[in-house]
C-alpha cells in the first residue's frame, strides 16, 4: 500500500524573479523521483513576428523582448545585421555600444542584488523588509541602478526599450556636456561599488560546490561584454556563426521555454561563468577588490553569483569611466548600411549570460528567418540539475514551505528572465512511499 500527499503552493508573480513559473517536485521513499521547472507563460512568437519586417525595424523590435535587458537584444541584433550586410562600424561606434552595455549591466545587476537576491541572505520576504534592516545598502543599490539607466539613456534616449540604436551605429551622438556630467557621476560611484563588493562578500551563504561547465564570450584583451569568441572552460572556442554546431535547443512537454544544451550537457552562462573564464581580463582595481572579497576562481558555488554581479558592477563602472573620459563627438554617429541577401550572427553578454541571435535576410534587407537563444533557456537544464542537488542536500524531510524557500533562492542565483525564455514560484510537492 502506498500513500501520497499532494500539496500545491501558490506564489504570486512578484516572487522576486521576472516572469511566472512553477517547480514540480515529486519525493518518494526519501528520494527525488521527479523534478521539473515548468515555465507556463504563453509563447511570445517574437521570432515569427520578425519575419517579413525590414532590418531597420529590428533593433527597436527586439528591445521589446525584455524591459530589463533591451540593450543586449539590440546589440546582438545589429551585430547580426552588420555581419550579413558586410558593414563594419568604426571604433567610436564600438566604444559607445560598449558604454551603453555597461549601463545595462550596472542597472540589471544592481536591481537583482538589492531587490531580488539579497533578501534571501537576510531571511526577508521582500526588498521593503530588507530596507528596514539594511537601509543604506538598498539606497546604494537604487543609486547604482539609476546611474546604469542614465548611461543607457545617454545613447538610447530612454532606458527602457531605448530607441537610439540602429544598424551601423546610433541615430545621434551625445553632446560633450552631457558626457562630462555623467563621467563625474560614474567616478563618484566607484567607492559605492567597492563597498557593495565588501557587503556581498560578508554575507553568509550556503556552501554547495558543484561540477558544471562554464560558457561565456572571451575577448583577447578585455573583459568580454560586446564581442569575442564563445568559450568554455573545457577548451571550447567558437565563432558566433558556429554556435549551432555544438549547442542544441529542445522542447520539453512541461515547459514553454526551450532547453539549450552543449554537446547534450547542461551548462552555465552568466556572471559566475564569465568570472570563471575571464577573471584574468579584469581591470587591476577590480582584481584587487576580488582578492579582498576572498572569492577564489574558478568558483563552483552558485551562491557566489550575487558577489560575482557586484564584482562586475565595479568592472563596468571602470570601463564606463574610461570610455566617457576619452569621449569625442564623431563626424557621424552611424556608418551607411547597404542591405543584401545573407545570414548574420550575433553573440553578446547580456547581464544574465550569453545571448545569441541569427537572421536570414532577403536582398532588400527583409527578415526571412529569425532565431534567438536567450540566457535563461541556456541555463534551464543547469537550474534543474542545481535544484536536484541543492534540495537533496538541504533535506527532503524539510517542510514544503522550507523546500519552497530554498528552491526559490537557488533559482534566483541565476536571475532568470522567464518571459524572455518562453517560445515563479508555485511549488507542487508529491510525497509517497511504496
Amino acid at each position: 500500500m502506498s500513500t501520497t500527499r499532494h500539496i500545491e503552493i501558490e506564489v504570486p508573480v512578484l516572487a522576486r524573479v521576472e516572469g511566472e513559473g512553477a517547480l514540480d517536485l515529486h519525493i518518494r521513499e526519501g528520494r527525488i523521483d521527479q523534478l521539473q521547472l515548468r515555465i507556463f507563460e504563453p509563447p511570445r512568437y517574437f521570432e515569427k513576428f520578425l519575419e517579413g519586417r525590414p532590418y531597420t525595424e529590428l533593433p527597436d523590435a527586439v528591445a521589446r523582448i525584455c524591459g530589463i535587458c533591451p540593450v543586449a537584444y539590440q546589440m546582438t541584433a545589429v551585430q547580426a545585421v552588420e555581419q550579413a550586410f558586410g558593414c563594419t562600424p568604426g571604433p567610436w561606434v564600438r566604444a559607445m555600444r560598449r558604454l551603453m552595455y555597461c549601463g545595462e549591466w550596472i542597472q540589471s545587476h544592481a536591481l537583482h542584488i538589492h531587490l531580488l537576491a539579497a533578501p534571501d541572505f537576510f531571511g526577508c520576504d521582500s526588498a521593503l523588509e530588507l530596507a528596514e534592516r539594511e537601509r543604506e545598502a538598498v539606497l546604494r543599490g537604487l543609486d547604482l541602478q539609476t546611474l546604469g539607466n542614465d548611461i543607457i539613456s545617454l545613447l538610447g534616449a530612454r532606458s527602457v526599450h531605448p530607441v537610439g540604436v540602429c544598424a551601423g551605429g546610433f541615430h545621434r551622438a551625445p553632446d560633450r556636456d552631457a558626457v562630462k556630467r555623467l563621467a563625474e557621476r560614474v567616478d563618484a560611484a566607484l567607492p559605492q561599488a567597492e563597498a557593495l563588493i565588501a557587503w556581498c562578500a560578508g554575507l553568509d551563504r550556503p556552501e554547495e560546490p558543484q561540477d558544471f561547465i562554464s560558457v561565456a564570450l572571451r575577448h583577447e584583451r578585455e573583459y568580454a561584454v560586446l564581442d569575442g569568441v564563445i568559450a568554455g572552460d573545457h577548451g571550447m572556442e567558437l565563432a558566433a556563426a558556429d554556435f549551432e554546431t555544438r549547442f542544441e535547443e529542445s522542447q520539453r512537454a512541461h515547459s514553454t521555454a526551450l532547453y539549450c544544451r552543449l554537446d547534450d550537457q547542461p551548462y552555465l552562462v552568466g556572471p559566475l561563468a564569465r568570472l570563471n573564464l575571464n577573471h584574468t581580463r579584469l581591470h587591476p582595481r577590480t582584481r584587487d577588490s576580488l582578492w579582498r572579497a576572498g572569492l577564489r576562481l574558478p568558483a563552483d558555488n552558485l551562491f557566489h553569483s550575487m558577489l560575482a554581479r557586484a564584482i562586475e558592477i565595479h568592472e563596468v563602472l571602470l570601463t564606463a569611466a574610461e570610455l566617457l573620459s576619452a569621449y569625442e563627438p564623431p563626424e557621424r554617429p552611424c556608418e551607411p548600411v547597404t542591405p543584401r541577401a545573407g545570414v548574420g550572427f550575433g553573440a553578446t553578454e547580456a547581464p544574465r549570460g550569453l545571448l545569441w541571435q541569427r537572421y536570414d535576410f532577403a536582398a532588400d534587407g527583409t527578415i526571412q528567418r529569425a532565431r534567438i537563444v536567450p540566457p535563461t533557456s541556456q541555463n534551464q537544464a543547469r537550474i534543474e540539475a542545481d535544484l536536484h542537488q541543492a534540495i537533496t542536500r538541504f533535506g527532503l524531510d524539510q517542510t514544503d514551505e522550507a523546500l519552497r524557500l530554498r528552491a526559490e533562492a537557488v533559482i534566483r542565483n541565476y536571475d532568470p528572465c522567464i518571459s524572455c525564455a518562453t517560445h515563479f514560484l508555485r511549488l507542487n510537492v508529491q510525497r509517497g512511499v511504496g
